[in-house]
C-alpha cells in the first residue's frame, strides 16, 4: 500500500475534491490544504486550491463586482462560477453549500466574452460611482 502511495506521488497524481471546508481566517495562510476554502472578512478574500488537483491557488475577491460569498452558519457558496482560465486545467466549476459543482468546460470564445463581460460591467461600475 505504502508503494502505491509513493508512485501516485511521484506521478504527481491528481483527484478532483468533489467538497470543501469553509475555515475562517484572518490571513489568508503561508500553505494552503486541498479542500480547504480560507475565507478572510477583513481582506474581503478567499483562497483555495483549485479543485481539479492540479495545485494552483485560487484567489477569489469577495466584492460586489467579483464574487459574492454566503456562509448560512454551516456551508458556503460563492458565485457566481470560478473559472481558472489562466491555469492549465482551465478547470470551471461552482462552490454550493461545500460542495463543488462541476461546470462545463468553456471554449476560448465563451472565456473572451466572458473576461470582456467583466471589464465592461467594471467600467459601467465606476464610471457612475465618479458621477
Amino acid at each position: 500500500m505504502e508503494y502505491l502511495l509513493i508512485l501516485l506521488q511521484m506521478m504527481k497524481f491528481k483527484m478532483k475534491i468533489e467538497s470543501i471546508k469553509p475555515e475562517f481566517v484572518e490571513f489568508i495562510p503561508e500553505v494552503i490544504e486541498p479542500g480547504i476554502l480560507y475565507i478572510s472578512i477583513p481582506y474581503a478574500t478567499a483562497s483555495h486550491k483549485c479543485a481539479c488537483g492540479c495545485g494552483e491557488l485560487v484567489v477569489t475577491p469577495i466584492k460586489p463586482l467579483d464574487w459574492e460569498l454566503t456562509w448560512d452558519g454551516e456551508s458556503v457558496t460563492m458565485y457566481p462560477s470560478i473559472g481558472n482560465w489562466s491555469f492549465s486545467c482551465q478547470s470551471h466549476y461552482f462552490i454550493k453549500k461545500n460542495r463543488i459543482v462541476w461546470s462545463y468546460k468553456m471554449s476560448e470564445d465563451e472565456i473572451n466574452f466572458g473576461r470582456k463581460m467583466d471589464r465592461s460591467k467594471k467600467e459601467i461600475f465606476f464610471k457612475k460611482k465618479k458621477s
